[in-house]
């Protein structure tokens, strides 16, 4: 497996570095053993040092999100006949979808937005949002604007541990990841609490119909 970090260690003076930071974000969007977060993270901190260049930073990085977050959509739009088909009722997955589903109608912005965020729930939300046909236009506008906070976020996390142990690099990385963490660990426990409703409903009324897919989201036969 390749060491992520410790590349980007040995890169980090190198132009080079902004290529690994790209790729990194761009397969993590879809491939979840890629660890881009500790990468940038890494590049952020040192960037209080002037090691690196902040804004090739997030922009490598934000460039490398949007670009990856195309492939599952993409992948979803492809196959989403199988997928609905593999999804059968009355199962967990599918009320996860119709959920996902009903979201993306409901607030589709803010759901790809947030989601982009949390580490694993960006993978089936933008594999969703492809199964069910979320308009390409907003989805390349919620996603540009998503892929940009993220990046700004992750990367100024390293950059205020770098700025706090500017003289201890090692340090002020691990500051930045924890940081990143707590922040995390917020928006993952904000997320459940306003899904909590929904699960009470789900389970007071386990019968209740499934709902329909938005008109954007109905394939024609």
């Amino acid at each position: 497996m390749t060491d992520w970090v410790g590349t980007a260690e040995s890169l980090i003076t190198s132009p080079w570095l902004y290529p690994l930071l790209l790729a990194a974000s761009f397969l993590d969007s879809f491939l979840p053993v890629v660890p881009s977060e500790p990468v940038i993270i890494v590049a952020g901190a040192r960037a209080a040092g002037g090691d690196t260049q902040l804004f090739l930073v997030i922009a490598a990085t934000a460039l490398g999100a949007f670009l990856g977050d195309l492939v599952p959509y993409g992948l979803g739009r492809l196959l989403s006949r199988p997928l609905l088909a593999g999804l059968r009722p009355d199962t967990r997955r599918r009320a996860a979808f119709d959920w996902i589903a009903g979201r993306l109608a409901a607030r589709g912005g803010q759901v790809l937005m947030t989601s982009r965020f949390i580490p694993v729930g960006r993978y089936f939300v933008t594999l969703s949002a492809g199964a069910v046909g979320y308009p390409v236009g907003r989805f390349v506008l919620f996603t540009a604007l998503a892929a940009a906070a993220w990046s700004t976020y992750t990367a100024l996390t390293g950059y205020a541990g770098g700025l706090l142990f500017r003289d201890d690099p090692l340090t002020g990385t691990l500051v930045g990841l924890g940081l990143a963490l707590v922040l995390q660990g917020v928006l993952v426990a904000l997320r459940r609490v306003r899904r909590r409703p929904f699960s009470v409903r789900r389970r007071a009324s386990p019968r209740r119909a499934r709902p329909r897919l938005p008109c954007w989201g109905r394939r024609r036969p």
